[in-house]
């Protein structure tokens, strides 16, 4: 049953990397499913690639993809943040965001401000130079995403966003919560 399985998961899809992987531990470990080293393998590899690649309107914008999620989480919330709500935001270290914001702010495009009540915490909001570089690359990064996407075509898209968000879905409520 398990070999039926595994000769229609390689029939069903085209030869990448991980298959090369799978391939050699089939012939070490012949009798071994490696069913879910075939889904989190090709995850971590797209996820490996895409952040390779460097996101071209993001880059012409002298941006890095994490400088974007930043400014694009400050752009979507409406409100200011603090630097430990970036964070969270954003599934980022608190000394990532902080080496980000000096970056940021440097350029003009955020903006800090002190709390009255307690001088250890500050505010965070775009400026209107900010809140325009999003604005005008939000658009262009979506449609090169678009175009990275572009081979799953007829719907497949769709559902591989179903099928992800499922296991987003479950891996946050194992691993933890789901962002407020």
């Amino acid at each position: 049953m398990s070999t039926q399985r595994d000769t229609a998961r390689a029939a069903a899809r085209p030869h990448d990397t991980v298959s090369s992987v799978v391939q050699q531990w089939k012939a070490v470990h012949p009798g071994i499913d490696t069913g879910p080293m075939e889904i989190i393998g090709r995850i971590n590899r797209c996820a490996a690639l895409l952040q390779q690649a460097e996101d071209a309107p993001l880059r012409h914008a002298g941006l890095t993809r994490s400088e974007f999620d930043l400014l694009g989480t400050l752009r979507r919330t409406g409100r200011e943040l603090t630097p430990g709500d970036l964070a969270r935001e954003t599934f980022a270290s608190g000394a990532a965001v902080t080496k980000r914001l000096k970056q940021l702010e440097a350029r003009g495009l955020v903006v800090r401000r002190g709390d009255t009540r307690d001088r250890r915490v500050s505010h965070l909001s775009l400026t209107d130079e900010g809140r325009s570089l999003v604005d005008e690359i939000l658009p262009r990064q979506l449609a090169y995403e678009s175009t990275v996407l572009a081979g799953l075509d007829g719907g497949r898209d769709t559902e591989l966003s179903a099928l992800l968000g499922e296991l987003l879905s479950q891996l946050e409520g194992r691993l933890g919560g789901p962002r407020a």
